[in-house]
């Protein structure tokens, strides 16, 4: 298993995709200089985010790039494998690779791909990865990387065949459940959405609004009835017992009060989300008032 240091928090975001590369470049250099050790940049509908990730670890010295996540479906194995390794040989130790399988929709209906069997084909994926060929200079073995993992089969897989799971959209007992089925070495990363508001019926408004498309994936709303949400709960924007449960709201205390729960239940990294009202908006802001309490 590789060891790859995440940092204690880091920043979760898609807002990069809104604004002009060079302009995430500048983004990237100012959460850099405010601390945050990590960047989690997501692949859906946008950049490449290999693209993304050379130009933002071109234009930082310090600052670890991961994607939050690489889709598989989108390239085969050999490539992903030797991007991978090509951008560790250019950053040695700052890029982390996260793969998933994604969402049906994503698969099937955008990429025109089979979506039948996605755990099956992660398992070969990461065989036919391992497998691949790379004659240039680099390293020969696949470096650091992580799964988005839900279920116990796919949490099982990210501590078996990679080196630990960065799961999304997941209420704390989430981490806690995640800890035990990967052991104590593998990396566990969770996302943590937050609002950083304390009029409550604003900040349950904004969370609503950031929530939306990830009720209607039957990936997440399968993997929140394992704790006890029930289709009531995901009807109509999520009840306030599941906002509540996904997305932290509040102060600064309120924010670092749920990255700390993560922590107690056992995850070694956790990546924060900052919501706005409109997804376009850059929140830095936020990311300042938030980076000497989570650091």
């Amino acid at each position: 298993m590789n060891h790859f240091d995440l940092g204690r928090v880091g920043i979760w975001t898609g807002v990069l995709d809104t604004v002009p590369s060079a302009e995430a470049q500048e983004i990237a250099g100012r959460l850099e200089a405010l601390g945050f050790p990590t960047l989690w940049i997501p692949e859906t509908i946008g950049r490449d985010p290999f693209i993304t990730a050379t130009r933002l670890l071109s234009a930082t010295s310090t600052l670890k790039i991961a994607t939050g996540i690489a889709n598989i479906y989108a390239r085969d194995a050999l490539t992903m494998a030797n991007t991978q390794r090509s951008l560790e040989e250019a950053f040695p130790g700052r890029f982390l690779l996260g793969l998933g399988v994604s969402h049906e929709h994503l698969v099937d209906r955008v990429r025109h791909h089979d979506y039948s069997k996605p755990y099956s084909r992660m398992v070969s994926y990461l065989d036919e990865m391992d497998a691949a060929l790379f004659m240039a200079v680099g390293p020969q073995q696949r470096p650091a990387t992580v799964l988005a993992a839900l279920g116990p089969k796919m949490l099982r897989l990210s501590a078996d065949k990679a080196d630990g799971a960065h799961p999304y959209f997941v209420p704390v007992e989430h981490t806690a459940q995640a800890r035990e089925i990967i052991g104590p070495d593998a990396i566990l990363a969770p996302e943590q959405m937050v609002v950083l508001d304390t009029d409550r019926s604003r900040a349950l408004e904004t969370a609503r609004k950031g929530m939306a498309i990830y009720l209607r994936a039957p990936n997440y709303v399968n993997n929140l009835k394992r704790y006890g949400f029930t289709d009531d709960d995901v009807a109509d924007g999520g009840s306030e017992r599941l906002v509540d449960a996904i997305v932290a709201t509040g102060d600064v205390a309120a924010i670092a009060k749920r990255v700390d729960d993560h922590f107690a239940a056992g995850a070694n990294h956790v990546c924060v989300q900052v919501l706005t009202e409109n997804f376009t908006d850059v929140p830095e802001g936020a990311w300042r008032d938030l980076a000497s309490a989570l650091s």
